[in-house]
């Protein structure tokens, strides 16, 4: 799952950088990648495939990096239950057509529930008198908005965060969480939260990684990689 130009959620910082450890590789495309980029599928007792993003799950699983439109296509042309049924070794596979949507929201509280674990760490600030006083102060390593967080707000905080040196950690601009403010609040337990800063490069690698996965799946660019009709043997684990 590659992330649009300039949308990268990438950090700068060797601490807890993204894309560390072990690879796996996406039974859809065949792409090799670190496992905090894929997303880990593993079957139940009943045949019954289920989504683990947290790659917790006991038992065998297998990977995928591809995009929500993507995996919606593999299932309609049975490509998603081919590969499965080649990793896990058993034509016992019972895909759910609401799979993706199941993906989509594991993917929506992994990312929720860190930035929660953040702002109950003491790592993450909201407000946006706060953010863009820290951002000035070059203490902002990841800039966050809410998906209904007005325009002029936007500007001002990017252009604090410039200011601040966000351009040596390879941004121009806060990126945007797929929530409106509602949701966002009630993740982190406090009021209207808008406009968010991580201000400890590893707090901000952690969110960034958890964020990178859901928005990939979401608005990541189509492409298989090798055509419409390209279907790897991929790889399981035990």
């Amino acid at each position: 799952m590659r992330n649009p130009r300039n949308d990268a959620l990438e950090s700068a910082d060797a601490e807890g950088a993204v894309g560390d450890g072990p690879e796996r590789s996406c039974i859809l495309t065949r792409r090799t990648a670190p496992k905090d980029e894929l997303i880990r599928l593993v079957l139940g007792p009943d045949g019954q495939v289920h989504p683990d993003v947290r790659a917790k799950a006991p038992g065998r699983g297998a990977w995928i990096g591809a995009t929500r439109p993507e995996l919606e296509t593999a299932i309609a042309k049975g490509k998603l239950k081919g590969g499965l049924a080649r990793a896990f070794r058993t034509q016992a596979v019972n895909i759910a057509s609401d799979l993706p949507d199941k993906i989509e929201q594991a993917l929506a509280r992994a990312a929720l529930d860190r930035l929660g674990m953040e702002a109950r760490s003491g790592t993450l600030i909201n407000g946006s008198d706060k953010v863009e006083q820290a951002a000035r102060m070059g203490k902002v390593r990841l800039l966050l908005y809410a998906a209904d967080a007005g325009a002029d707000g936007r500007r001002k905080l990017d252009q604090a965060w410039r200011v601040g040196g966000s351009e040596d950690l390879g941004y121009r601009q806060g990126l945007e969480i797929p929530v409106e403010r509602t949701i966002l609040s009630m993740a982190l337990g406090r009021e209207n939260v808008v406009h968010v800063a991580l201000t400890d490069p590893g707090a901000a690698s952690r969110v960034a990684q958890a964020l990178n996965r859901w928005r990939a799946f979401i608005v990541g660019p189509a492409g298989l990689g090798r055509g419409d009709d390209a279907v790897g043997t991929g790889t399981a684990d035990d």
